[in-house]
């Protein structure tokens, strides 16, 4: 079966910052695939240059089959790409914009589709309202119809709940786990890792422009299943230092092995004669394993 997404050797640098070192991936028709890493691991790199915004250095993507270079009208249409910045055009309503997206792809008479759009984005009330007028969310919401309003079988979502409310996100994403029921493929990045774990079926982590980890989600929360411990206290022993995943003020987050390991912990603080203020234990979650994953790579 020919792959919704193939990423084979892609690599790009801007000047003198290596932006993609050489990534290979692909997603199957009908997943919901997520795709993760801190800030400047290249992930939206790696969106324009599916979405042909930008020309990798070296490699192949493709979409459906289709180049993004050579067969870059195919491959276009087949892709529907919500941006991370809130980018409009503030003289035109909801409707109109939408319309006019539509138009750039050829279609016409698409007014009940877009109703249909409206609708489960929520935003009937506000189809004739200016886009200048609308809350931040609102128009978030509007960027997700724009990628939508061709139908493309394949759709990527660079962060596409940051700065929304709760409730929008919530009917959001009842949204887009029906199109992923319905067959389309689904591409999303988030620093919201838990939207993550809840969504996606298979999952690669990125940093420095690599891919550091690429499996289902299961076998990533199964590979990293120790024991998550966070810790209040004055101090740690310098010996257990290198199990910290995150300081803040005298708590640390640390990963253990199992049982056996905390309780070493316990003695060395004991030991040194360090009181602890709090404790507590956490199952492995996406936080975590992603957490351990950056920290290993590193």
């Amino acid at each position: 079966m020919t792959p919704a997404v193939e990423i084979v050797r892609v690599a790009r640098r801007f000047g003198n910052v290596q932006a993609l070192a050489g990534v290979d991936l692909a997603v199957e028709p009908g997943e919901f695939f997520g795709l993760l890493g801190p800030n400047g691991a290249g992930k939206t790199t790696l969106i324009s240059i599916l979405a042909g915004l930008t020309r990798a250095d070296s490699g192949e993507a493709r979409v459906l089959g289709h180049d993004v270079v050579t067969d870059y009208r195919k491959a276009r249409r087949l892709l529907g790409v919500v941006p991370q910045e809130l980018v409009f055009d503030p003289f035109f309503t909801v409707r109109e914009t939408l319309a006019i997206q539509a138009g750039y792809f050829g279609l016409r008479d698409a007014g009940d589709w877009i109703d249909e759009l409206l609708h489960h984005l929520d935003l009937t009330a506000k189809a004739d309202a200016n886009m200048r007028a609308l809350s931040g969310g609102m128009k978030r919401r509007v960027l997700v119809g724009q990628a939508l309003v061709h139908k493309p079988p394949v759709i990527v979502l660079d962060e596409p709940t940051a700065g929304v409310d709760v409730e929008l996100r919530q009917s959001l994403w009842s949204f887009i786990r029906k199109l992923n029921q319905d067959g389309h493929t689904i591409i999303l990045t988030t620093h919201y890792l838990e939207e993550a774990e809840a969504l996606c079926g298979r999952i690669a982590m990125l940093k420095a422009g690599s891919v550091v980890a690429l499996d289902t989600k299961q076998k990533l929360l199964s590979s990293f299943a120790g024991l998550t411990v966070r810790l209040t206290a004055p101090t740690l022993p310098e010996d257990w230092r290198s199990r910290i995943l995150r300081e803040d003020d005298h708590s640390y987050l640390l990963s253990l092995r199992d049982y056996a390991e905390l309780e070493r912990l316990l003695a060395a603080l004991r030991a040194q004669g360090t009181a602890i203020e709090e404790l507590s234990l956490q199952e492995a979650d996406l936080e975590q394993v992603f957490l351990r994953i950056m920290a290993r790579a590193h």
